[in-house]
Protein backbone atom coordinates (compact mmCIF):
# COMPACT_ATOMS: atom_id res chain seq x y z
CA UNK A 1 0.00 0.00 0.00
CA UNK A 2 1.34 3.29 -1.26
CA UNK A 3 1.23 6.62 1.15
CA UNK A 4 0.73 9.86 -0.05
CA UNK A 5 4.02 11.38 0.67
CA UNK A 6 2.50 15.15 0.36
CA UNK A 7 0.53 13.36 3.29
CA UNK A 8 3.37 12.59 5.15
CA UNK A 9 4.84 15.86 4.46
CA UNK A 10 2.15 17.31 6.75
CA UNK A 11 2.21 14.78 9.33
CA UNK A 12 5.75 15.82 9.98
CA UNK A 13 5.10 19.25 10.33
CA UNK A 14 2.21 18.37 12.26
CA UNK A 15 4.36 16.56 14.56
CA UNK A 16 6.87 19.12 14.69
CA UNK A 17 4.78 22.16 14.76
CA UNK A 18 4.49 22.44 19.10
CA UNK A 19 6.46 20.94 21.74
CA UNK A 20 8.19 17.89 21.68
CA UNK A 21 5.27 14.62 22.03
CA UNK A 22 2.18 17.23 22.07
CA UNK A 23 1.09 16.39 18.38
CA UNK A 24 1.51 13.24 17.24
CA UNK A 25 0.93 11.14 13.80
CA UNK A 26 0.98 7.41 13.26
CA UNK A 27 1.03 5.51 9.85
CA UNK A 28 -1.12 1.93 10.15
CA UNK A 29 1.20 0.08 7.38
CA UNK A 30 -1.85 -2.13 6.63
CA UNK A 31 -4.03 0.61 5.15
CA UNK A 32 -1.73 3.77 4.90
CA UNK A 33 -4.33 5.70 7.00
CA UNK A 34 -2.49 8.58 9.18
CA UNK A 35 -3.77 9.00 12.63
CA UNK A 36 -3.57 12.33 14.66
CA UNK A 37 -3.66 13.32 17.69
CA UNK A 38 -3.07 16.50 19.13
CA UNK A 39 -2.93 17.37 23.31
CA UNK A 40 -4.35 21.05 22.22
CA UNK A 41 -7.49 19.71 20.17
CA UNK A 42 -10.51 18.58 20.88
CA UNK A 43 -11.45 17.72 16.92
CA UNK A 44 -8.76 15.32 16.04
CA UNK A 45 -9.66 11.58 16.07
CA UNK A 46 -8.84 9.30 18.61
CA UNK A 47 -5.85 6.64 18.14
CA UNK A 48 -6.24 3.31 17.78
CA UNK A 49 -6.23 1.54 20.77
CA UNK A 50 -3.40 -1.17 19.35
CA UNK A 51 -1.18 1.99 18.10
CA UNK A 52 1.23 0.66 19.94
CA UNK A 53 1.96 -2.30 18.42
CA UNK A 54 4.82 -1.45 16.09
CA UNK A 55 3.83 -4.11 13.42
CA UNK A 56 1.21 -2.69 12.35
CA UNK A 57 1.85 1.24 13.32
CA UNK A 58 4.96 3.40 12.64
CA UNK A 59 4.78 6.76 14.64
CA UNK A 60 5.22 10.11 12.21
CA UNK A 61 8.82 11.51 13.50
CA UNK A 62 9.87 15.27 14.26
CA UNK A 63 11.64 17.44 12.21
CA UNK A 64 14.80 17.19 14.72
CA UNK A 65 15.08 13.41 14.37
CA UNK A 66 15.29 14.19 11.22
CA UNK A 67 18.76 16.33 11.53
CA UNK A 68 16.27 19.10 10.29
CA UNK A 69 17.15 21.49 13.14
CA UNK A 70 20.38 22.90 13.75
CA UNK A 71 22.45 20.69 12.13
CA UNK A 72 20.43 21.95 8.81
CA UNK A 73 20.59 25.25 9.76
CA UNK A 74 24.67 25.01 10.12
CA UNK A 75 24.67 23.38 6.76
CA UNK A 76 23.21 25.93 4.89
CA UNK A 77 25.42 28.41 7.00
CA UNK A 78 28.32 26.80 6.13
CA UNK A 79 27.62 26.80 2.31
CA UNK A 80 25.29 29.58 1.37
CA UNK A 81 26.67 32.43 3.76
CA UNK A 82 30.42 31.06 4.81
CA UNK A 83 31.01 35.11 5.59
CA UNK A 84 28.21 34.47 8.59
CA UNK A 85 28.93 30.60 10.03
CA UNK A 86 30.51 32.04 12.97
CA UNK A 87 27.47 34.41 13.74
CA UNK A 88 25.31 31.58 12.85
CA UNK A 89 26.76 29.28 14.79
CA UNK A 90 27.12 32.26 17.76
CA UNK A 91 22.69 32.53 17.23
CA UNK A 92 22.21 28.61 17.89
CA UNK A 93 24.04 28.69 21.35
CA UNK A 94 21.15 30.69 22.83
CA UNK A 95 17.21 30.83 22.83
CA UNK A 96 15.38 32.63 20.08
CA UNK A 97 18.10 31.44 17.36
CA UNK A 98 15.46 30.87 14.60
CA UNK A 99 14.27 34.33 14.76
CA UNK A 100 17.88 36.12 14.79
CA UNK A 101 19.04 33.69 11.43
CA UNK A 102 15.74 34.19 9.86
CA UNK A 103 15.97 38.50 10.73
CA UNK A 104 20.48 37.38 9.30
CA UNK A 105 18.61 35.89 6.25
CA UNK A 106 16.27 38.55 5.29
CA UNK A 107 19.05 40.84 5.40
CA UNK A 108 20.96 38.86 3.32
CA UNK A 109 18.56 38.13 0.97
CA UNK A 110 18.76 34.49 1.58
CA UNK A 111 15.37 33.75 2.67
CA UNK A 112 13.87 32.08 -0.12
CA UNK A 113 17.06 30.36 -0.77
CA UNK A 114 16.76 29.28 2.75
CA UNK A 115 13.25 27.88 2.28
CA UNK A 116 14.22 26.19 -1.06
CA UNK A 117 17.30 24.50 0.87
CA UNK A 118 14.93 23.28 3.97
CA UNK A 119 12.14 22.04 1.64
CA UNK A 120 14.46 19.83 -0.23
CA UNK A 121 16.06 18.54 2.34
CA UNK A 122 13.28 17.68 4.50
CA UNK A 123 11.54 15.84 1.61
CA UNK A 124 14.92 14.09 1.08
CA UNK A 125 14.74 12.90 5.05
CA UNK A 126 11.50 12.35 4.68
CA UNK A 127 12.08 9.58 1.92
CA UNK A 128 15.26 8.21 3.55
CA UNK A 129 12.94 7.57 6.25
CA UNK A 130 9.88 5.74 4.57
CA UNK A 131 12.65 3.84 3.00
CA UNK A 132 14.47 2.61 5.91
CA UNK A 133 10.75 2.50 7.38
CA UNK A 134 9.78 -0.05 4.25
CA UNK A 135 7.14 2.68 3.15
CA UNK A 136 6.04 2.99 -0.12
CA UNK A 137 5.13 6.12 -1.40
CA UNK A 138 3.33 7.76 -4.29
CA UNK A 139 3.60 11.15 -5.32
Amino acid sequence: MAVDFSELLDALEFVSSVGSGENTAYLCKETGKIYWYSGWADDVEELPDDVEDGEKYVPIPEKRELDLGKPLVLKFARHHLPDDYDKVCGMFSRAGAYVRFKDLLEHRHAIDRWYAFEQKATEDALRTWCEDNHIEVSG
